[in-house]
């Protein structure tokens, strides 16, 4: 029997909590545990933030830490990206591909992220990533729960694989993806949108759509599948990634899609590191940011949620999946930054995704999994504000990851101060 006692735990609620976990699941949450025996292993989170872990929701495994290969993006463009991706995919081998996944899962260990939502191109006839991403799947399933999304980089009708994208849910891929955006034609674009959901819907499988990756404010692939989406009773099933053309819409139109994408309980995710850097590139000034309007779909009622999409791959250069860091420029990009909204970012993060993949038990109450993060941080804001170490990640009752807390000495003249740079060092008058 594995137990574990966390103890003097702050809670995002701002609760002050001891959690007692037993055989890799919450068993009670109080704000003091009694009656434990001398033996449990004991982690004192000494009043630093306790969270559930964060959880990745968009995110492009296969072409992780490729940054240069073959070279480097120099327009810094969407298109630019999907060219580099195509001349390297020759090059491709099973081998590399795992290996550059697993030393990003590594990373996203040691920042507490333990649910990941990944993408996998099925293009290429061979399926090569596919069988690579679900080795890796296998490898990590005891510390990151997977979910993989057959993803039609090229264009279903475009490329013509509609057969991959059924062998690769075949092979195990969990989720149907599109990319309705990247078709010859609108026509195409709506079309591929009612094949992929009709073939989910078919399969009982869930769908997470790349879906109006533009500039453009005529790209409205997003009410196909809100329509689709209800045509086929899925209800919250559905997932729009990205929707950054809704930047650029006129906002009469907005009007009525946000109902009616409120009608179809579709869900979005937004990747601000990504749409901010990609997006906007043929402005000159102003520049749209270009991300989609999290703070109206939220006020409709809609579940929003922020994925990391890239690390340094031919669309990206820097990352390290800190979520946190995902979550913080979100904040800053949609101007949240009343209190309550960044809270919510903070839930875009972490309980939100969680909602849109669908985790089963995923939490810090009682029967939950005993999976958690204690961050270097007094709160919430804290921790958006400082992006700070994670201390201690848990998976299943089980430290796997830790780290010491990060304490800044100064010598300031004859006097010695020391700040962690946490709100602790305030004295509010």
């Amino acid at each position: 029997m594995s137990e574990l006692l966390v103890k003097n735990a702050a809670l995002a609620a701002g609760d002050k909590s001891d959690i007692f976990i037993r055989d890799g699941f919450i068993a009670e949450v109080a704000e003091t545990i009694d009656g434990v025996p001398d033996n449990v292993p004991v982690l004192d989170a000494g009043g630093c933030l306790v969270t559930a872990p964060f959880v990745d929701c968009h995110f492009h495994l296969d072409a992780t830490l490729s940054y240069g290969l073959p070279r480097v993006n120099q327009s810094g463009t969407l298109l630019e990206g999907i060219k580099l991706w195509g001349e390297l995919k020759p090059y491709l081998t099973a081998d590399a591909l795992i290996e550059r996944a697993l030393t990003l899962c590594r990373w996203s260990i040691a920042r507490g992220t333990l649910a990941i939502r990944t993408h996998v191109d099925i293009s290429d006839p061979s399926l090569l990533a596919v069988e690579a991403m679900l080795e890796v799947k296998r490898q990590m399933a005891p510390f990151i729960d997977f979910q993989l999304v057959a993803f039609p980089q090229d264009g279903l009708l475009r490329a013509d694989c509609m057969d991959n994208l059924v062998r690769a849910l075949d092979m195990g891929v969990d989720v149907v993806g599109g990319i309705p955006h990247f078709e010859r034609t609108m026509e195409h674009g709506a079309r591929s949108v009612a094949l992929l959901c009709e073939l989910a819907a078919k399969r009982g499988l869930l769908v997470d759509m790349h879906c109006d990756e533009s500039d453009d404010p005529l790209s409205r692939h997003v009410e196909s599948l809100a329509m689709e989406t209800i045509r086929l009773g899925m209800q919250g099933r559905v997932a729009g990634s990205h929707l950054t053309s809704m930047h650029s819409m006129d906002n009469y139109y907005v009007s009525k899609l946000l109902p009616l994408m409120r009608e179809a309980e579709l869900h979005v995710i937004a990747n601000p590191l990504i749409n901010i850097t990609l997006q906007g590139r043929h402005d000159t000034y102003p520049k749209r940011r270009g991300m989609t309007r999290v703070p109206e779909q939220m006020a409709a009622g809609l579940t929003v949620a922020f994925g990391h999409d890239c690390v340094m791959d031919p669309w990206y250069p820097l990352g390290s999946h800190d979520m946190l860091e995902v979550a913080s420029m979100g904040l800053h990009v949609a101007q949240m930054t009343g209190l309550n909204q960044m809270h919510h970012c903070f839930d875009a993060v972490t309980h939100d995704p969680a909602k849109i993949l669908h985790l089963e038990n995923y939490g810090l109450h009682k029967g939950c999994n005993g999976d958690l993060v204690i961050l270097q941080a007094n709160d919430v804001i804290d921790a958006l504000r400082l992006k700070p170490p994670r201390i201690a990640v848990v998976r299943r009752g089980k430290v796997i990851s830790a780290t010491q807390p990060v304490r800044y000495d100064l010598t300031l003249g004859e006097t010695k101060v020391q700040t962690d740079l946490t709100t602790t060092d305030l004295v509010w008058r």
